[in-house]
């Protein structure tokens, strides 16, 4: 084992699997962009939004209804939500309905779920 004292505060044990590891990094743009990606789902109302989506495709109001909310602020959280390629929408007439995106969210949410109820 090599011990190694960076500074005052880092000590590495393994060079070998520092620099290995190190290379294998994504890309801090990359890294930036994953942890944009886990706060969207760090809010409860847009958590609800998806759990809805993943039942049906929706509109505003109907959302709204299932979430308790209104739909100004539906609309708002569906805003973002699009902003994060997680849900798209389409047009029949003068209604917007809401879906998700495609099987990703499907699975992000499944494994999270998956990750807390085994806890």
């Amino acid at each position: 084992m090599n011990e190694e004292l960076i500074g005052e505060d880092i000590q590495i044990v393994d060079e070998e699997k520092v620099k290995k590891i190190k290379q294998t990094l994504p890309s801090d743009e990359l890294i930036f962009d994953l942890a944009e990606l886990f706060k969207v789902f760090g809010d409860s109302t847009r958590m609800k939004i998806i759990c809805a989506l993943l039942e049906e495709e929706l509109c505003v109001g109907d959302i709204a209804s299932i979430t308790n909310s209104t739909p100004s602020a539906i609309s708002h959280q569906l805003r973002v939500l699009k902003q994060s390629k997680l849900v798209k929408f389409r047009k029949e007439g003068k209604i917007v309905y809401y879906s998700l995106d495609d099987d990703h969210v499907k699975e992000i949410f499944e494994k999270g779920r998956e990750h807390i109820e085994e806890i």
